[in-house]
């Protein structure tokens, strides 16, 4: 995936970041370039990647579910959350 790749961010993706204050670029950034990438039950992806909350200073977890639509990478939703170990997949030790 290129820094190129068309980004569309939906009108209620942004409401939700603007409520949840997340920033766009960090947005842009993790479904861009996630640590982990884990699909949905519903064709959607979660791009998602281990953050500090600056507030908080605590470990975080941006999830950004996101759908493929007409090549373009388009942005659902995007939320924090504490629960790493409730979403975080463990990597394969195959």
């Amino acid at each position: 995936m290129t820094a190129s790749r068309l980004i569309v961010i939906s009108d209620h993706a942004r409401f939700e970041m603007e409520r949840r204050q997340i920033a766009e670029e960090s947005v842009r950034q993790v479904a861009l370039a996630p640590e982990q990438v884990v699909p949905s039950g519903t064709g959607r992806t979660i791009r998602q990647s281990r953050i500090t909350d600056e507030a908080s200073g605590k470990r975080m977890l941006l999830r950004v579910v996101t759908e493929e639509r007409a090549g373009h990478l388009f942005v659902v939703t995007a939320y924090r959350t504490s629960k790493l170990s409730k979403y975080w997949q463990p990597e394969d030790r195959s």
